[in-house]
């Protein structure tokens, strides 16, 4: 387990880059052949990505869960990963679009991506473990100079 911060921190990413929301909403629950594979392949990539962050442009994510934060260097980086057949992700999402191809309704999938420019953003965690952007990026200290959002905001 990692460690808890006990102080409030901010978190900062270098330059611009992306923030990719993934989620999956399992409809009917009785048809495990629909939901299990797509939930099986979500671990498979992340562990990929985590293998060779630099290669991907992958920056980090905050776990499995109802919702996957993921924050990548580009938009280009995040497509060109998505589109590459050797990846785990390219054959995930041709089996998906097969397997649901006439039953779109039993497993519904989504994604949110955000081009985010460096400094348009703020992030604070008081008392966490590394988490979000504080993880992905790199986490400082609260100051008198960033001690309230629109100070750390640009």
């Amino acid at each position: 387990m990692t460690a808890v911060v006990p102080t409030r921190v901010t978190g900062r990413i270098e330059g611009d880059f992306v923030v990719f929301l993934i989620g999956m909403r399992i409809n009917k629950p009785w048809k495990l052949h629909k939901w299990i594979p797509a939930a099986r392949a979500m671990p498979k990539m992340l562990k990929e990505l985590e293998a060779a962050p630099a290669k991907y442009g992958f920056l980090g994510h905050t776990g499995l869960s109802k919702i996957i934060v993921q924050y990548w260097r580009s938009f280009e980086h995040l497509e060109t990963y998505a589109r590459d057949r050797d990846s785990a992700h390219w054959p995930a999402w041709v089996e998906f679009n097969r397997r649901m191809k006439d039953s779109r309704g039993d497993v519904g999938i989504w994604h949110e991506t955000y081009r985010i420019r460096a400094g348009d953003y703020e992030a604070i965690y008081s008392g966490m473990p590394p988490f979000g952007l504080g993880q992905a990026g790199v986490q400082s200290a609260i100051t008198d100079a960033n001690d309230a959002a629109r100070l750390r905001m640009g």
